[in-house]
């Protein structure tokens, strides 16, 4: 039976399965979210029209466990969380928002109503969500780095060089700062080893980049008439059908930068780049730099180039970072003292 035949069979049901499966999830998950959002509006009103005050969802608490008992979100804090969502977005235009929100897991909701400072952030993050599948830990971590106000802030010629559609999409994939916090480096590094740091922790990078980008090369070398080029990173971009060239620079930006971006997409299009695929992009990520400077050098640019800063966590001198401990040093300090603590207990 184990012919390909039969393989591509069983694939076949395994998948509808598996897609039957999500569906059920995001069915269940829409009709709890339903759920939620009466018992929001219904204490709303009820208070409304009423003296009852908060101390009341204590008791709705109480007795909806009492007759429910195996069922859980019933807890007071969560029915205050219920009222809390309701009354953040009942304002708005309740029926695109609803189809909107009830799209995302109770979890992803209540981190955007607590963290986001308005209705347009928090839309923001709801539909990021449901673009690329954000975890609850991805969402907060997003948020927390403060993505919506960095997003499409680079400075570009998108609108100049690129075709409307495409052009838009790039806007989309740019940022400004780039978020390096994942990263541990000294006071002074250079370019090589803010690029090993980054491909050392390249699923972080990804992230921070967003998605769709599909990771090519380091250092990827190109032959023109005998001459070698070395492309700091180069990326392909699934949505945008781009290959994206991404050079980093550890100080302030200076035009000749733009100039040597552009001469690698031009290679990459004349050497790499297929029939089908779209003009490529470059992104240079640089320490810092000055927006007039940045607009005058890419005036005169022929390719597509979008240009941001980047930012790191606080880097430790070297005499610091030598002298704190290392995680196996911890873990070993940890194992002692749980070891006293047991053998304390005798």
């Amino acid at each position: 039976m184990l012919n390909k035949e039969y393989i591509t069979f069983l694939s076949d049901i395994k998948t509808k399965i598996k897609q039957a499966q999500i569906k059920a999830a995001v069915k269940a998950n829409e009709e709890l979210l339903s759920l939620y959002w009466d018992i929001a509006k219904e204490i709303t009103n009820k208070q409304k029209n009423s003296n009852w005050g908060d101390g009341i969802i204590e008791q709705i608490s109480k007795d909806l466990k009492q007759e429910f008992p195996t069922l859980k979100g019933f807890s007071r804090t969560n029915l205050l969380y219920m009222k809390k969502w309701y009354l953040f977005w009942s304002n708005e235009n309740v029926p695109q928002v609803v189809g909107e929100i009830f799209k995302i897991p109770w979890g992803h909701n209540r981190e955007i109503i607590t963290k986001c400072k308005s209705i347009d952030e928090a839309l923001f993050y709801v539909k990021k969500t449901i673009e690329n599948g954000y975890s609850r830990t991805v969402l907060v971590h997003q948020i927390e780095s403060d993505l919506y106000n960095r997003s499409k802030k680079a400075l570009d010629n998108f609108d100049k060089k690129l075709p409307s559609p495409q052009s838009d999409l790039a806007k989309e994939i740019t940022k400004d700062p780039y978020c390096f916090d994942f990263l541990s480096l000294n006071e002074k590094y250079n370019e090589k080893e803010l690029e090993n740091a980054l491909m050392d922790n390249l699923t972080n990078f990804l992230l921070e980049l967003g998605s769709g980008f599909a990771f090519v090369g380091r250092q990827y070398r190109i032959e023109i008439a005998g001459d070698e080029f070395f492309i700091d990173l180069l990326f392909y971009h699934i949505k945008l059908k781009c290959y994206t060239v991404i050079e980093l620079k550890t100080t302030n930006f200076k035009p000749e930068y733009a100039g040597q971006l552009n001469f690698y997409i031009t290679a990459v299009d004349k050497e790499i780049k297929e029939q089908n695929d779209n003009p490529t992009i470059g992104i240079l990520i640089c320490k810092s730099k000055n927006n007039t400077v940045v607009e005058y050098a890419l005036s005169s640019i022929e390719n597509p180039i979008g240009i941001s800063e980047y930012k790191l966590s606080k880097q430790l001198p070297d005499e610091l970072k030598n002298t704190l401990p290392s995680i196996e040093e911890i873990e070993s300090e940890l194992e002692k003292i749980e070891a006293e603590n047991e053998s304390n207990k005798f």
